[in-house]
Parts: structure tokens; C-alpha cells; sequence
């Protein structure tokens, strides 16, 4: 691979994660009128609404617990040459929300994360608190996994995602879900166009359920497929109301994941597009947009999103992502 193309779209692939996440922002949680009603069309940065029950008052592109989780999952990858060690990555997370919590944010870990970190201080071991995790936050954390690994043999990929959840989303909902994220990114980044990025997607969703423990719940591949060729040949109007009434926009993740594989597979070539439409869904705004740019990101490249969007959150946010890209993509190419 050409390795100015490999690390632009590596470094997209941050790009991505950081402005759909910021996007989404004042939006997460409220409902798709509601959006409407408060910021109309969605054209770019907006500061949290001072009502907002998470975000009142932050700066336009400002990011949420998405990126910040994704950040922590860098940093963990690169003091472990590759892995994440279960017990750190506790110990990480729970010092993580304490920080945020004496900051007064109400962006806090999501409901597996809290329930696997709750247990972890009753004393229970890593290896077992994520028996029941089946929410997007494996998912939304999972990109420079798949900047730092590639996505053939799968096998080693999904050893790194598992790992990456092993605490908190250890199961086949889980572990699938953030298979699909990881492999897609991966994918685009190696070269894949951004259909065969998505096809990498699917399968690894596939594959990656028969990891972890079994839990009831529609198999994610499946409901990938189902919903990537629904929208295909569909105008707009009739793919935003399937993603938000049909397929869902909550922090499940066979709801949230799915519906970034049914706007990736409709807005294909248009990423900045892609990611602001995601913003005025509803629901979990920033993880569906986050996770969006950071697959179409992987595929395009740093021209698929504004270069002063992507000035935006970096500035905001104080994010070094070049040399964050260039850490990860080390390890990749061991």
C-alpha cells in the first residue's frame, strides 16, 4: 500500500470518529422532531442547547464520551504494543468517569460499562463482567483498533476486538457489533473501496458473534445486510424514517450499529453529508454519526469532511491526531 494513502485515510478515519462525534453532541438523545424543531437542518458544528440533560452549554465541536473512550483505547493500544490488558483497561475507564464526574459532566460510561465497572469494585474479576454487554460502547471505542490492525487474517482483528471489550461487551451482540466498526475502518484504510469496506464490515459481524458469551438478540450480520439492501435504490426521506422508526437509533447496539451501516450504505460517496444526517436522526446521535465518519473517513480519505471541520475539533479538543495516526499505524504495519 501506497503509505501516504494509508495514513490519510488512517488519519480520516480519526477525523471522522471526532466530527461525527461532535456533530452529534447537542443532538444525542433528543428526538428526531425535536432536532428539527431546535436546530432545522443540521449544517454543521452547534453548541449544546443550556436545556440539554448532558451537554447544556458545551462549545460547538466539542466531543462526547465516544471519542474520548476511542482515545483511551489508543492509548492503551500503544503502552501494550498491541493489547489491552482487561485489568488496566478497569482501572482506565473508572478513573476516566471520575474525571469527568469532577468536572460536572453528565457524559458518563453507558449502561454495559457501568454495570461491568460496578461489578469490577464488588470485587468481580474482568473476565467476567462483560457476560451481558450488548450496547454500542465496544462499538463506538473500537476505531484505532482497526487503524492500528489489519483486517486480514480476521482472526488477529478480532483477537484485538475482543480484547478491547473483553470488560465490558463480552459478548457474541458485542463483540460483533464492534467487529463490523473495526473491520470496515480497517478495510478502507488498507485500500478497499468503500462497498467491499462495508462487505469487510458484515462478515467480520458474522464472524465475530461466535465469540463471547451467547445472548438472545437479532444476529447482527443479518441485520446488516437486511438493512444495507433495504436502502438501496431509496430517496432520502424513506431512508431516514426506515433508520429511525425500523431499524432505531438507541444505545443497542443491533439499533445503533445497524443504522450506521444503513446510512453508510446510502450516503456511500458523501461522508460530510452522511455524518450531519446522522446528527438529525435522533436517539444516539453522536455514536451513530461518530462511528459513520469514522468508517466513510477510512474509505475517502481527510478530503471526505472539511478541512476546518476537522481543524475544529482539533483545536477545540486539544487532539494531536497526526501523531495519534502515526503511533497507531506502527503498530499496523508490525
Amino acid at each position: 500500500m501506497n503509505t501516504a494513502r494509508t495514513r490519510d485515510h488512517a488519519l480520516a478515519a480519526l477525523h471522522g470518529l471526532a466530527i461525527g462525534d461532535a456533530l452529534g453532541m447537542p443532538t444525542q438523545l433528543l428526538s428526531r422532531s425535536d432536532i428539527a424543531n431546535r436546530f432545522g437542518v443540521i449544517e454543521g458544528f452547534e453548541d449544546g442547547p443550556a436545556d440539554h440533560p448532558i451537554a447544556p452549554g458545551l462549545r460547538a465541536g466539542t466531543i462526547t464520551d465516544d471519542t474520548e473512550q476511542a482515545l483511551l483505547v489508543a492509548r492503551l493500544l500503544l503502552e501494550g504494543d498491541g493489547h489491552i490488558d482487561p485489568d488496566r483497561f478497569a482501572t482506565e475507564l473508572t478513573l476516566w468517569e471520575k474525571e469527568m464526574a469532577a468536572k460536572g459532566s453528565a457524559d458518563l460510561l453507558g449502561p454495559s460499562t457501568k454495570s461491568a465497572i460496578s461489578a469490577i469494585a464488588e470485587g468481580k474479576s474482568p473476565q467476567e463482567t462483560g457476560r451481558t454487554g450488548t450496547t454500542n460502547g465496544a462499538a463506538m471505542r473500537i476505531a484505532p483498533v482497526g487503524v492500528a490492525t489489519p483486517h486480514e487474517p480476521l482472526d488477529l482483528l478480532l483477537d484485538r476486538v475482543v480484547e478491547a471489550g473483553l470488560v465490558t461487551h463480552n459478548t457474541g451482540l458485542g463483540i460483533a457489533s464492534a467487529a463490523a466498526v473495526a473491520a470496515a475502518v480497517s478495510a478502507g484504510i488498507a485500500g478497499a473501496t468503500p462497498q467491499e469496506a462495508l462487505d469487510a464490515g458484515q462478515h467480520a459481524a458474522k464472524v465475530g458473534a461466535t465469540r463471547g458469551h451467547w445472548i438472545a438478540g437479532g444476529d447482527m450480520a443479518a441485520r446488516i445486510g437486511w438493512a444495507r439492501t433495504h436502502v438501496i435504490g431509496r430517496g432520502e426521506a424513506e431512508v431516514l424514517d426506515f433508520t429511525y422508526d425500523v431499524v432505531g437509533t438507541s444505545v443497542a447496539s443491533q439499533e445503533s450499529v445497524v443504522a450506521v451501516f444503513a446510512l453508510a450504505q446510502h450516503c456511500v460517496d458523501d461522508p460530510w453529508k452522511a455524518v450531519r444526517l446522522a446528527a438529525a436522526l435522533g436517539g444516539d446521535t453522536d455514536t451513530v454519526a461518530a462511528i459513520l465518519g469514522a468508517i466513510l473517513g477510512a474509505c475517502h480519505g481527510t478530503a471526505a469532511f472539511p478541512a476546518e471541520a476537522a481543524a475544529t475539533v482539533r483545536d477545540v479538543n486539544g487532539i494531536d491526531f497526526e501523531s495519534l495516526t502515526d503511533e497507531l499505524l506502527a503498530l499496523r504495519a508490525r
